[in-house]
């Protein structure tokens, strides 16, 4: 066997050693992650209320009462959604909820005329989608009775989808400036991303970009250094979040496996 081909044996050897030992805490660890974005907008809705109440009446101009109950079922539905699926409790009817308000603030912050914003929103999506994915895989599944294909269940389609729908959450963290390392980080991140979606040597693949994006995003986003008035550290804290997202999603994809619907389940077959 050719040296490469001994490193990717090895590096694939060393990745099922690190999932041994972190099997149980993994899944916990991925959905913190994925749901950090939801949380940390949720508590800044809570110190921002005033703000956020009165932009919303500007915009739409609904009203001082309407307003207020927009924030508070905003600001509510993201904590108890993400309480809920940090306790594993109720998991299928918190992702159905933060669903509900990814579709409430598209069309409250008028997102769908904001390509990124837009493209961040379906991104979180694919992380519910992930994390509806793993809860179908605990207790009795909502698609008992659904007739499937070539032993593929909706749940592994589900799968599919967040996974491709993790590659438009990476995308959003592309910077497309002209310096040697951002070129660099832009192209190693999505030849990774892609063969996270198409589901080749996926574990690794996810694995390796969990390690890439954690340093990159402690490096290059690291707000807590900026001053609070400073519009740097809004724009940097929003990055560094959504980068989390991004770590968790690729996390329960290491966690869940690249499901039925990929190209390593179909190598095992032949």
């Amino acid at each position: 066997m050719a040296p490469s081909g001994d490193l990717m044996g090895a590096a694939e050897d060393l990745a099922d050693q690190f999932l041994r030992v972190t099997k149980r805490y993994l899944p916990h660890l991925a959905h913190l992650c994925l749901i950090s974005t939801f949380l940390e907008d949720g508590i800044r809705m809570w110190f921002q209320w005033n703000e956020q109440r009165d932009y919303i009446h500007m915009s739409w101009g609904s009203g001082i009462i309407l307003a207020t109950l927009f924030v508070l079922i905003n600001m509510s539905g993201q904590l108890v959604g993400c309480v809920l699926v940090l306790a594993r409790k109720f998991v299928p009817y918190a992702c159905f909820g933060l669903f509900g308000i990814i579709l409430m603030q598209t069309v409250a912050y008028s997102i769908l005329w904001d390509l990124k914003f837009l493209m961040r929103n379906l991104a979180l999506g694919g992380g519910l989608l992930l994390l509806l994915a793993e809860s179908r895989s605990e207790g009795k599944s909502m698609f008992a009775g659904v007739p499937t294909v070539d032993d593929i269940s909706p749940r592994q389609y589900m799968q599919l989808g967040g996974r491709l729908l993790l590659v438009l959450m990476f995308m959003t963290l592309l910077h497309f400036e002209l310096s040697a390392f951002t070129i660099f980080q832009d192209i190693f991140g999505m030849a990774l991303i892609i063969l996270v979606a198409i589901g080749f040597k996926t574990k690794l693949a996810a694995l390796t970009l969990v390690i890439w994006l954690f340093v990159i995003n402690l490096v290059q986003n690291a707000f807590w250094n900026i001053p609070t008035y400073r519009p740097l550290h809004d724009f940097l804290k929003y990055d560094f979040f959504q980068t989390m997202s991004v770590i968790g999603g690729l996390l329960l994809v290491v966690a869940l496996g690249p499901g039925g619907v990929s190209m390593d389940e179909h190598k095992k077959k032949w």
